[in-house]
């Protein structure tokens, strides 16, 4: 049960990572808690022990059944803290997890411009807190437009992610995604794709860039769930397909 005065539910303080488990054995586990550490301490928040998120994480697959593939939700809330916006001392954080069947799809994704901006001035913009309400909206607005992902840009017109993803494109023989500083989150299918084009000796580029930067490029979404997965259009404009997409996706 999450408390009436938890910090994570009345106010979004806390992180999350979603975790894919296949046959009951977590995909990137030291990643995702590595990152998950990274973010505490801009959160003012310890960081969770690994071991104790895996058993949690495991009880939540067993209640769920055992799905053969499953997302894992491991939550980290800085835990019961009173009203108001100061922090509690001591902090008392709240380890919960869930999981849900999470079938595997190779069919290229359809996506839409949101008009909700990523605010790269946040420090919470590139962390998986658990404030996620733009990235909900963002989702809700492509799916209202018929696609079914979101491209978000940041607050300078920069393009920046999609709602659950880090967006790439192919110019020419290069692969570029945006930079970080565009409010992206580090995903960690990203580094294993950008890790993948330098031992294939791919060139790779973080950039800040725009929307006519993509015009009739091959594009790919990438996340923990979903793996590589194609774009088939952008805002109804369809694009074309690339070989190097689909190496990408078996390297990465």
């Amino acid at each position: 049960m999450i408390a009436p005065d938890d910090r994570g539910f009345t106010l979004g303080h806390g992180l999350f990572e979603t975790v894919l488990f296949e046959a009951g054995r977590p995909a990137d586990w030291p990643e995702h808690m590595a990152r998950m550490a990274r973010g505490c301490p801009v959160l003012g928040m310890p960081a969770p022990d690994p071991e104790a998120a895996l058993g949690t994480a495991v009880e939540a697959l067993t209640a769920a059944g055992s799905p053969a593939r499953a997302a894992i939700r491991i939550n980290w809330s800085a835990g019961s803290g009173g009203r108001g916006l100061d922090m509690p001392s001591p902090m008392a954080p709240r380890l919960t997890a869930s999981a849900a069947p999470a079938p595997a799809s190779d069919a290229p994704l359809s996506l839409a411009v949101s008009a909700i901006c990523r605010n790269a001035g946040s420090p919470a913009s590139r962390l998986k807190t658990l404030a996620y309400l733009d990235n909900v909206l963002a989702r809700a607005e492509a799916r209202a437009a018929g696609a079914d992902e979101a491209l978000m840009l940041d607050t300078e017109g920069h393009v920046a992610c999609a709602a659950a993803g880090n967006i790439f494109w192919i110019d020419g023989e290069a692969v570029v995604t945006p930079a970080l500083d565009c409010g992206v989150l580090d995903g960690i299918v990203r580094a294993r794709v950008l890790a993948a084009c330098r031992a294939l000796d791919i060139p790779a580029r973080e950039v800040r860039a725009r929307l006519p930067d993509l015009a009739g490029r091959p594009m790919f979404v990438t996340n923990s769930l979903i793996g590589v997965r194609p774009v088939a259009s952008l805002d109804g404009q369809a694009l074309p397909s690339s070989a190097l997409t689909e190496a990408l996706k078996r390297a990465a």
